[in-house]
């Protein structure tokens, strides 16, 4: 596939259902309500293990990625995280996701002149039609995939089990959607080229846009940018992501001193997903405790 194919479609369509890896399902009682405007407003804190989970699966709802960063982490490691971006040395949280180090390139084939044209054009010559080939490659993708989280030794087993998980239900959506047909690519392409152009991020400056922009206004700008991206999954190629978000149930299996464990449960691309995910609390919050030691990582310049 050529780059400009690969980047908006393959890429973005693995790293953003791999996403909703961190997230959840319809809040429990007790928690925040929504704004005049309809978007629930940020909580300060997690005073519940299976809130570290909640909150979060509402800020992704929202499509508030600032307002994600901001609860996922301590206050005390926000700042440094912030300071660290600014200087660019980290690209938390946008490098929880798979092949973030493509989003600049990413951005920029979205953001080149006559980009839906192009795209299509390239969609035609290549894919147009070739279902078979499609299938087969998305197949060959998952192994791949699979074998390279097997090996990888940042992940821990149950990372390994979860992402596995995902991995294979994205693998069966992916070989059931039109991914071949020129009329659904059409709209795809054109509702990102423009989404991407809205940004305000030249994606030909790589990541010197992000860092003068800051963490918080590079969130804010890419959001909805994301949130393009999830409604054109679900329009033109029936993935939901937003129905798995609010599908998931979380509950504590465990919980001793300031550590607790949670099973996470939901719906991916009609495949059913049960993982674990410990969880330890700081200064009286709880958290995410694999988001907080990337985090830390990415904080101190360390990449994974």
């Amino acid at each position: 596939m050529t780059a400009g194919i690969r980047y908006p479609l393959a890429a973005c369509l693995l790293a953003f259902a791999l996403a909703l890896l961190a997230a959840c399902q319809p809040a429990p009682d007790g928690a925040p309500t929504r704004s005049q405007h309809g978007a629930t407003a940020v909580p300060e804190a997690a005073e519940r293990p299976v809130d570290a989970v909640y909150f979060l699966r509402d800020r992704l709802l929202a499509r508030d990625g600032a307002g994600f960063a901001k609860i996922a982490v301590p206050p005390e490691l926000y700042a440094p995280l912030e300071t660290a971006w600014s200087a660019g040395r980290s690209r938390w949280p946008l490098d929880e996701l798979p092949l973030d180090a493509r989003i600049p390139r990413m951005l920029a084939a979205l953001q080149a002149p006559n980009a839906d044209k192009a795209l299509m054009k390239t969609f035609k010559r290549q894919f147009a039609g070739a279902d078979a080939d499609i299938d087969q490659a998305v197949r060959t993708l998952v192994v791949f995939g699979s074998g390279y989280i097997e090996k990888d030794p940042s992940y821990n087993d149950e990372e390994r089990k979860h992402t596995a998980q995902a991995l294979h239900a994205i693998g069966r959506w992916a070989v059931a959607a039109p991914l071949a047909d020129p009329k659904r690519a059409q709209p795809f392409f054109s509702a990102l080229s423009a989404a991407a152009v809205r940004t305000g991020i030249d994606g030909r400056g790589k990541w010197q846009p992000f860092i003068s922009l800051g963490m918080t206004q590079s969130l804010n700008r890419l959001s909805p940018f994301f949130a393009t991206l999830i409604a054109q999954l679900r329009e033109q190629y029936g993935l939901d992501i937003d129905a798995s978000l609010r599908s998931v149930h979380v509950t504590l299996l465990q919980q001793l001193d300031d550590r607790a464990t949670l099973r996470l449960q939901y719906t991916l691309a009609g495949q059913e997903i049960d993982a674990l995910l410990p969880a330890v609390r700081l200064h009286n919050r709880w958290y995410l405790e694999e988001y907080v030691q990337r985090a830390e990582l990415s904080a101190a310049g360390i990449s994974r």
